[in-house]
């Protein structure tokens, strides 16, 4: 009998120790390792919109189906964009050709300051060496010497003058190429936009749009949630926070088969809103009571 007691004595001792290490190993876990129930799970979700407006030709995914970065979501009728494209290619060969004459007239000008340089040269010349003979020539032949020349360099200003504007009407052809060029590059960058295609590898949810829509440049059509763009808000109680650091390594629970995710502390907030502290209508603070 003695024995029997001795047994259930020490079975009851076994028994009380393991709950009391229990004990201490839970009390240990839950003052040393802060932890909460108040999570939210998060993640980037990508806003597609088209970034140009047109009817919806082709719709090239499923609500919920799986897509990689540059993966075709849907076509825009690039119809309007492609006449945009060829107009302003035949424009930028136009401006080019504008060019090319610009300069012709430009090298003509200048051939005329040239021819006109040389004229005005060799008529005050000889109007200054008719000058000198002073008394073995007339005095008409003086005058009708420097009148000439005079008329020469009038004609070498206007040559002068005419250069100028040509290389100013060069320099400005050469400006609307530059313009239209930015035109040219920003109708091919609306046409490939007719294509819209994933940014991001992810999941598609909500999709809003069919073949046969219109879409409107910048209005969403659907939803891309980023595969690797989750995170959890965890909320913890304050007097929790001080054994908390950026860089701790976590444990993430889900409610969904208990599956456990692997984290890390990635920042900490500096305070939360109190949505409880809403102010009366006699200006006192309205306080929700927790006895806890």
């Amino acid at each position: 009998m003695k024995h029997i007691l001795s047994a259930r004595v020490l079975v009851t001792l076994l028994m009380v120790t393991i709950a009391t290490y229990g004990a201490y190993l839970a009390w240990h876990h839950f003052t040393t390792q802060p932890w909460t129930r108040d999570g939210r799970v998060r993640a980037d979700i990508i806003k597609v919109a088209g970034d140009v407006s047109g009817l919806v030709t082709e719709v090239a995914v499923k609500d919920n189906q799986a897509v990689r970065k540059g993966d075709l979501l849907f076509v825009i009728d690039p119809a309007r964009y492609a006449q945009n494209v060829k107009a302003a290619e035949a424009d930028l060969a136009e401006a080019k050709a504008a060019v090319i004459a610009a300069r012709a007239n430009e090298a003509i000008a200048e051939s005329a300051v040239a021819a006109s340089e040389t004229y005005y040269a060799n008529l005050n010349e000889r109007a200054e060496r008719r000058a000198r003979l002073n008394k073995a020539v007339s005095n008409e032949e003086i005058h009708d010497s420097k009148a000439l020349a005079e008329e020469a360099y009038a004609q070498l200003q206007q040559a002068l003058a005419q250069a100028k504007l040509a290389t100013a009407n060069t320099i400005r052809a050469q400006a609307a190429v530059k313009q239209i060029e930015n035109q040219l590059a920003l109708a091919e960058l609306d046409y490939a936009r007719t294509r819209v295609t994933a940014a991001a590898d992810g999941t598609v949810t909500n999709l809003n749009v069919k073949q046969g829509d219109y879409v409107t440049s910048g209005v969403a059509s659907l939803a891309l949630v980023k595969r690797d763009g989750m995170w959890v808000y965890g909320y913890f109680e304050e007097t929790k926070l001080p054994r908390i650091r950026v860089g701790d390594k976590a444990e993430v629970i889900l409610m969904a088969g208990d599956i456990k995710v692997p984290g890390r502390v990635d920042s900490i907030a500096s305070g939360i809103a109190d949505n409880a502290a809403a102010t009366s209508a006699d200006m006192l603070s309205d306080i929700t009571p927790t006895f806890s």
